[in-house]
C-alpha cells in the first residue's frame, strides 16, 4: 500500500514539474499577452495542483495536508481573479489604442 501511495504521488509531482516547464516556455514563447497569460494561469492551476496532490499522497492525512489544502484553495481563488484583471486591462488599453488611430 505504501509504494502505490508513493507511486501516484511521483506520477502526481513528476505531471506538475511538466507542466509547469511546459508553462514556463509557453510563456516565453507566445507573442501577445493574453497567449502568455493563458500559459501561466495553466501552470498556476494545473501544474501546482498536481505538484499539491502528490506532496498529499506523500504526506497522508495530517494537519499539513490541511494547510496543503488551503494552499490550492487560495491559489484557485487568486489566480482567476488576477488573470480576468490582466486581460481586461489589455482589452482597454486595445480599445484606446485603436480609437486613437481612428482619430488621426
Amino acid at each position: 500500500m505504501e509504494w502505490i501511495r508513493f507511486l501516484i504521488a511521483v506520477i502526481c509531482i513528476c505531471g506538475g514539474v511538466f507542466v509547469m516547464i511546459s508553462a514556463t516556455i509557453g510563456v516565453f514563447r507566445f507573442s501577445e499577452c493574453l497567449t502568455r497569460m493563458h500559459s501561466a494561469a495553466m501552470g498556476d492551476t494545473l501544474g501546482l495542483g498536481l505538484i499539491i496532490l502528490g506532496l498529499v499522497c506523500l504526506n497522508g492525512l495530517c494537519f499539513t495536508t490541511v494547510k496543503l489544502i488551503l494552499l490550492v484553495a487560495f491559489l484557485w481563488t487568486t489566480s482567476p481573479v488576477s488573470s480576468h484583471l490582466i486581460a481586461q486591462m489589455m482589452v482597454e488599453k486595445k480599445k484606446k489604442k485603436e480609437k486613437g488611430d481612428e482619430a488621426r
